[in-house]
């Protein structure tokens, strides 16, 4: 028999999760007991991810009273490194590098002072929409509640339950965590380095604190598309260590894969919506916490408003969640990422070499700064006209 119900069970305790549980509890505090998060592994578990998270994000937890105070590596520049040079825009505290073993942890943490009940060791079997409610079963037992939310990351679960396809932006990743070099960027800068053409994707090399060590992740992110997916990273990545002086068997390769939103694909059923990579992620950076922390506070407040109005159905998630700015932020990436590592690579780095100014502005974006649209609207009419060149 099931156990008795809640408002809400989320299935996946990573950030995206979790933000929607406390944003949930911050709109409706008297449902806060009354919210369920089932978590497949027991923290702390790592989660294979860069670690880069832009200081929006802490913005709006902030909003919800939440600061994840973990070991972290203060970043106020970002460099992108070019085929024909490289561009560097910065400000103050535009984010930080963090370690998801500690962060989500951490977050969990602050979820349960909050109220909310976090099962670990639960992984989902099956999932049953009936017409009052939905029911849970796994590993930890059966759990019914009146909605449910799909966290559960690039190989959901909870999406493959309502029938959606895998998607067709998907990305293929690998990094490693090493010891600094001495032509490594200063520690406050995140480096992409997309001066590989035969690469659809970029490099990087992100300072991070593992276990107190100063150490610097790097990567390949690999844009999957119908001509590359033959693809070496791991002979990309050996042979771009190599350069910089370091042995690509010395370190622990960790692999993982990412989904990009598409913005034509529901996110939402009868008393079921999708959230974080379950939806989709960045397909040109593949930032996800930021992202996924901006989800869980869309997701929260949506299902405060639709559990006091007894709506369950969410027919109108999928478009509202294409007008909040984190819809509209992805829309946006996800229509430029076939342009970036396609045909219009090298316009596209032509413009940013002659203006970089677009970084700095894309820096404070990504840092929750205030973008002064006067500059904004310049400069994409700059792009408009570079764009119109170049299809001449």
């Amino acid at each position: 028999m099931a156990s008795p119900a809640v408002e809400t069970i989320i299935v996946g305790g990573g950030p995206a999760g979790l933000a929607t549980a406390i944003f949930l509890a911050q709109a409706a505090p008297n449902l806060a007991e009354r919210i369920l998060v089932l978590e497949k592994e027991h923290y702390p578990r790592d989660k294979f991810c860069a670690g880069g998270i832009g200081a929006r994000a802490d913005r709006l937890l902030a909003r919800a009273g939440v600061y994840v105070n973990v070991p972290s590596v203060p970043v106020s520049k970002i460099a992108l490194r070019l085929e024909g040079g490289e561009v560097v825009g910065g400000d103050d505290h535009i984010g930080r590098v963090v370690r998801r073993i500690e962060y989500d942890h951490e977050l969990a943490k602050v979820a349960r002072s909050r109220g909310i009940r976090i099962v670990e060791g639960a992984r989902v079997d099956a999932i049953r929409i009936e017409r009052d409610g939905v029911v849970v079963d796994g590993s930890a037992g059966s759990f019914r509640g009146r909605t449910l939310v799909g966290a559960d990351g690039v190989g959901s679960f909870v999406r493959r339950a309502l029938g959606l396809p895998g998607g067709r932006l998907r990305a293929q990743v690998i990094e490693l965590d090493t010891e600094p070099v001495a032509s490594d960027p200063p520690r406050d800068t995140l480096l992409f380095d997309i001066s590989d053409r035969g690469l659809p994707g970029y490099a990087w090399d992100f300072p991070t604190v593992v276990n107190g060590r100063e150490l610097v992740c790097r990567g390949v992110y690999h844009f999957k598309t119908d001509d590359s997916n033959g693809l070496d990273i791991r002979a990309l990545l050996g042979a771009r260590l190599a350069r910089q002086g370091l042995d690509l068997s010395r370190y622990r390769i960790k692999r993982y894969g990412e989904r990009g939103f598409e913005p034509h694909v529901p996110f939402a059923s009868p008393r079921v919506l999708l959230v974080g990579e379950a939806a989709g992620i960045d397909p040109v950076t593949g930032e996800g916490i930021a992202q996924a922390i901006e989800y869980g506070a869309f997701a929260g407040e949506y299902l405060a408003e639709k559990l006091l109005e007894g709506d369950l159905v969410f027919g109108d998630f999928t478009d509202r969640l294409g007008r909040a700015r984190v819809g509209l932020d992805l829309t946006a990436r996800s229509k430029v990422a076939g342009w970036f590592y396609g045909s219009y690579r090298d316009p596209i780095e032509s413009f940013l070499l002659a203006n970089p100014e677009f970084l700095t502005l894309g820096v404070r974006y990504f840092g929750g700064l205030r973008v002064p649209r006067k500059r904004l609207a310049r400069l994409a009419m700059k792009a408009g006209w570079h764009t119109l060149r170049a299809l001449r």
